[in-house]
């Protein structure tokens, strides 16, 4: 049905517009292709060219190149892992959107389109395995491509890895109290649940709380499949209900893993509450702050 409304054109202003720039930019953002890695001019991102390689191919997805909050996530994720010393590279402003959103508001041409445009390049880089920053491009790669013949990861798998090798060290816990918002598409779509768990057990002990909606009952923040570009009707939204949870359980902080929910869930801190009663960080955020 979404397929038939964007053949016919009749799609709202917004989600027109979200198509458009990702043809013509390769982004949703209406944001200029060049410009995809400014976000990384002074940290010495190691871009792969054709024929190289790495043991991991960092797939960073539009939001966290394009969106300056999301930005602060991938900075403190690209921290993590060269203070560990992980091989990884990076695709550069070859790297295309992975239209995991488009293909669900309808847009089936195109996600055909950009997806084999991303492979042809994927597939020139050598690496051991990719590991992307979004749950929305974790799913896309391993659900909606081709198989890709290695394996894909998500960030907290591969945090959750370098804690149990013991390359990770969480030299001190965190002084607040935190609690969980489990991605959909991290965790019901993909079934990734602990890693994050594991990760946050390391950073606040018995700090760490959780919502009593969680894992396979978590709510979802309503970000995915093109309402981020779009206002819901009506009633508030469930991201409001997530942060009125953790202020009823005085969490101090909620922590996820997905640049959707981040944004989302902190438009709904400015509709609910203040910044002293509840933050929203990336896990990402959390750990490097530790080191």
């Amino acid at each position: 049905m979404r397929s038939q409304v964007v053949e016919s054109g009749r799609m709202h202003p917004n989600i027109q517009a979200v198509l458009e720039s990702t043809y013509l930019q390769g982004n949703p953002w209406s944001r200029a292709r060049e410009k995809r890695y400014q976000w990384a001019a002074d940290l010495n991102l190691r871009v792969l060219a054709p024929g190289d390689y790495a043991d991991n191919l960092l797939y960073i997805c539009c939001t966290s190149c394009y969106d300056p909050r999301c930005q602060q996530v991938i900075r403190s994720l690209v921290s993590i892992l060269q203070q560990t010393d992980v091989d990884f590279g990076v695709l550069g402003t070859e790297e295309t959107c992975c239209c995991s959103e488009q293909l669900r508001m309808g847009e089936l041409g195109m996600f055909e389109e950009l997806a084999k445009a991303n492979l042809d390049v994927i597939r020139h880089r050598r690496f051991r395995r990719i590991v992307t920053v979004s749950p929305h491009c974790l799913n896309a790669l391993r659900s909606d491509y081709p198989d890709l013949g290695v394996p894909v990861l998500h960030y907290t798998q591969l945090l959750a890895e370098l804690l149990e090798e013991g390359r990770l060290k969480i030299p001190r816990t965190v002084d607040f109290t935190v609690t969980y918002h489990d991605p959909c598409y991290l965790g019901r779509r993909n079934r990734i649940y602990d890693e994050p768990r594991t990760i946050l057990t390391a950073l606040a002990g018995d700090r760490f709380l959780e919502f009593d909606r969680r894992r396979e009952t978590s709510l979802c923040c309503e970000g995915g499949g093109g309402r981020m570009w779009t206002e819901s009707a009506g009633q508030g939204r469930l991201a409001e209900t997530r942060v009125l949870d953790a202020i009823a359980m005085s969490a101090n902080v909620i922590a996820s893993a997905c640049p959707f929910c981040l944004l989302t869930l902190e438009d709904a801190v400015k509709t609910t509450s203040s910044e002293e009663r509840v933050r929203i960080r990336d896990l990402a955020e959390l750990v490097a702050e530790t080191l």
